[in-house]
């Protein structure tokens, strides 16, 4: 091992971010170095992440998980996008599929096409009618998409709904067996080397001293770390991203276990569900410039679908990223990093990015300052893409019923957002600035679903003979009908492959 090897990790803080980098580091070094997290109990954590988005599949099984085993020890259930609900107008539904709609066309994306049949034949299929994942998803049908038969049957992909809290356990579990040390205390002060102002130890209430070579800062929105030793600023995004504010309940699981994840556009934000094997995850994320609690608390539950599982959890929170989430030796990851509304389910997935690229970009102890510029630069470009993404649902509406929505119409955007929306609603295309992130068809799901529908289309799409590709949209129709009606009930399918045990159900 080089003189200069990293020799301890120093994780501070738990939950699912603190769980996530112990298990992804200590299964990618083997034991090569020593890793170290300390947690409190005296110190909540806000267990994001009960929605994920497809990625999660990656992550654990770049972890050795079995997926069974993580499903039965989480609660969760499949997922395979978001159903949308008043977003755009009063009475408004689409769907948010995990999947594509339909094969590409004489090298064109299939909604090119669509939108010349469109013009021709004003009762011409909803676009969502040839996409698998949002099909099975009406039925609340699923089933894996099966590798062995590429094609129109298999384009799609899922997520999962889980309990946070018990994947963080589970994550314990895992990282502890391969040699991560779990130290509980109170951090009470922080020791830095004179000359390099590198973090060289923690120290705890109790008197206990913890050095270390590097330090991952995964203490949530304080930024123990990050912004407690080295200030490394925020960027605040709430003027384009009003929500600042959400409550949390669970209640009981009801009769509607439904394979996605649901999104209520209310007065002053938005309502969540999230169907778990053992009960709802259920939240309210608003602006309390526009509601106050009280007011948010009673639209939270009067919407439950089931009796709930305690009071509501007030969470704060400013829209934004650090300016850097890697200084000198210590990393952020996580809350600590930055925080965007869960709308599309990103948090998990950022922590996920935070480790892939960690990992990538794995230090020595001299730290190079060009690890921690590109690994900057790829986290602040992603929080960027993804606030770009999020802003999209606000920002095109033809709601003006409430102040909130009168304001997300007249706001401010970014000109990268708003070359996005002027292209597509001019030629129908869509640009992708992150080719790694949200797709062609998760940005067509959120413009079309919200009314915009493109002034014209791709030119070169009349080279094809028009009644040939009327016949090929109606046989991709038929064939995702076909496929998604022979797919299980969801609750059916999760009863039968990976229902937790009755005693965890109840715990």
């Amino acid at each position: 091992m080089s003189e200069k090897a990293i020799r301890k990790i120093v994780i501070v803080g738990g939950g699912s971010a603190g769980w996530m980098t112990a298990a992804g580091l200590s299964t990618m070094l083997r034991k090569a170095c020593e890793i170290v997290l300390v947690e409190s109990p005296e110190i909540g954590t806000v267990g994001v992440g009960e929605a994920t988005l497809p990625t999660i599949r990656y992550f654990n099984r770049a972890l050795g998980l079995d997926e069974t085993e993580f499903i039965r020890k989480t609660q969760a259930s499949y997922k395979l996008g978001i159903e949308f609900k008043d977003w755009g107008q009063v009475g408004n539904r689409f769907f948010h599929g995990f999947g594509s709609f339909g094969p590409q066309i004489e090298n064109r994306s299939p909604h090119l096409h669509w939108l010349r049949l469109k013009q021709d034949f004003k009762d011409m299929p909803s676009y969502e009618n040839f996409s698998i994942a949002t099909v099975m998803a009406r039925q609340n049908r699923f089933t894996p998409p099966s590798a062995e038969v590429p094609g129109i049957s298999d384009a799609y992909s899922y997520a999962y709904h889980f309990d946070a809290g018990l994947y963080a356990a589970y994550l314990r579990e895992v990282a502890t067996g391969r040699g991560v040390q779990r130290i509980e205390g109170m951090i009470t002060d922080v020791e830095q080397h004179p000359e390099t102002g590198f973090i060289t130890a923690i120290n705890l209430r109790d008197g206990r001293r913890i050095d270390g070579d590097l330090f991952v800062d995964c203490s949530g929105f304080r930024g123990l770390l990050i912004e407690g030793v080295y200030k490394a600023g925020y960027d605040d995004w709430s003027a384009m991203l009003p929500c600042n504010s959400a409550l949390a309940v669970p209640c009981e699981k009801s009769a509607n276990f439904t394979p996605y994840t649901t999104s209520t556009a209310r007065d002053a934000g938005w309502t969540w569900r999230i169907p778990l094997q053992h009960r709802t995850g259920n939240g309210y994320v608003y602006s309390k410039e526009f509601t106050s609690d009280d007011a948010a608390a009673r639209v939270l539950l009067d919407g439950l679908d089931g009796k709930a599982l305690g009071e509501p959890r007030q969470l704060r929170f400013t829209a934004g990223r650090r300016r850097k989430s890697w200084v000198k030796n210590c990393v952020a990851i996580g809350l600590s990093g930055g925080f965007l509304e869960p709308l599309e389910s990103t948090s998990i997935n950022m922590i996920e990015n935070a480790i892939g690229w960690l990992i990538q970009f794995f230090p020595e102890r001299d730290f190079q300052p060009s690890l921690a510029n590109e690994f900057n630069r790829l986290v602040s470009q992603r929080y960027e893409f993804v606030r770009d993404f999020i802003i999209l649902h606000y920002k095109i509406t033809d709601r003006r019923d409430s102040e909130l929505w009168r304001y997300c119409a007249n706001m401010a955007i970014p000109d990268t957002l708003q070359h996005q929306i002027e292209l597509f609603r001019e030629t129908g295309r869509v640009v992708l600035y992150d080719h790694e992130g949200f797709s062609v068809s998760s940005h067509l799901s959120i413009l079309m679903g919200l009314g915009v529908i493109p002034k014209s289309y791709d030119p070169l799409v009349n080279l094809l003979d028009f009644n040939q590709l009327h016949a090929h949209f109606r046989n991709v129709r038929d064939a995702v009908a076909k496929v998604a009606g022979r797919a299980p009930l969801h609750e059916d399918y999760v009863r039968r492959h990976v229902a937790a045990a009755a005693a965890a159900r109840l715990a």
